[in-house]
């Protein structure tokens, strides 16, 4: 499927990026980086002045008497439930309509490309190099962690303009189903209403999608993306699919070293390892808000930034209060 962004790629723009993606072996990097900056420009817009000016006018008794700090954590939780929605809704899309993708080879899971599924990735890392910018913008409030976070993901988003397991990008974009509930968990704790039949509901859609989209279809991708980069790691793409369009940056040259494959894999298994964690951390934080107070008072494993810290295992991310 041809790329369904609304504006067709920069020429001067693409020109610019040229040396840097010729340097770094990131050929489709320059059909893309238009979606990318633009991406980074809504969601800057979003944070400063959109979430703001909309926040004063429709939560002043909320948002007025934030901490400084807070509010910053505020409004990027109101970019990442902006984004999440938006990128789940377009993977959702591609999965469905791209018919390139879905007839998918071995070899061009991993060296084909299409450029719906690239316009998934771009807006993907915009939001890390938004994310980037802010982070360190404010490192004294979301810490050096966080800012190693956001370098580390922009990296990993950067690496699929090889173009590398383009196919896994709008899959592994659907762990983040969970992510718009885990905000409105957040938003609701800061509007005072944690314990509410809300956040029941809400935490039950949290916890319900988490498991289905992280523990259960997002393992069973993995397996699926493990075997298929193990089974290329140092081969080349044969002369057949070569001539595929969907092959079209694979040249003869192309393989997956060992690093690239080694790094991917490591990564993914770090990821699935977190998801099983964080999700035994959200049942324990989910329960205990409905839990009678006289039974029990929170505790740390309560507050609303062991919630926000699951974010931290993929794309979209939110910070502690």
């Amino acid at each position: 499927m041809h790329d369904p962004f609304f504006l067709p790629p920069v020429p001067w723009l693409s020109a610019a990026v040229q040396p840097f993606a010729d340097r770094f072996g990131l050929p489709s990097l320059p059909l893309h980086i238009h979606e990318v900056l633009a991406g980074a420009a809504l969601y800057s817009v979003i944070y400063y002045p959109i979430s703001p000016l909309l926040s004063k006018l429709l939560l002043p008794d909320h948002y007025l008497k934030l901490s400084y700090n807070s509010r910053l954590n505020w409004d990027t939780h109101v970019v990442s439930l902006v984004q999440s929605v938006l990128i789940n809704g377009l993977a959702i899309w591609v999965m469905i309509y791209d018919e390139e993708r879905k007839q998918m080879n071995l070899e061009e899971r991993v060296w084909g490309y299409t450029g719906a599924a690239g316009l998934v990735q771009s807006l993907a890392a915009g939001y890390f190099v938004w994310d980037l910018v802010v982070t360190s913008l404010h490192v004294e409030v979301f810490g050096l962690g966080t800012l190693a976070h956001a370098i580390a993901a922009l990296i990993v988003y950067m690496l699929g303009y090889r173009p590398f397991v383009n196919y896994y990008g709008c899959i592994f974009i659907l762990w983040e189903l969970s992510t718009p509930f885990l905000n409105i968990h957040w938003f609701l704790d800061k509007l005072s209403m944690t314990g509410t039949r809300l956040q029941l509901y809400n935490g039950i859609l949290l916890l319900f999608s988490f498991f289905a989209c992280r523990l259960v279809y997002g393992t069973y991708q993995s397996v699926r993306v493990f075997s298929d980069v193990v089974a290329t790691i140092n081969r080349h793409p044969s002369l057949e699919k070569r001539e595929s369009s969907l092959m079209y940056f694979a040249t003869e040259a192309s393989t997956v070293p060992v690093w690239l494959g080694a790094m991917y894999l490591a990564s993914n298994l770090t990821l699935n390892f977190l998801n099983f964690y964080w999700f035994n951390k959200m049942v324990r934080a989910v329960r205990r808000r409905f839990v009678p107070a006289e039974q029990t008072k929170v505790s740390a494993d309560d507050n609303p930034a062991i919630i926000s810290g699951i974010s931290k295992t993929s794309a979209p991310r939110r910070r502690r209060a």
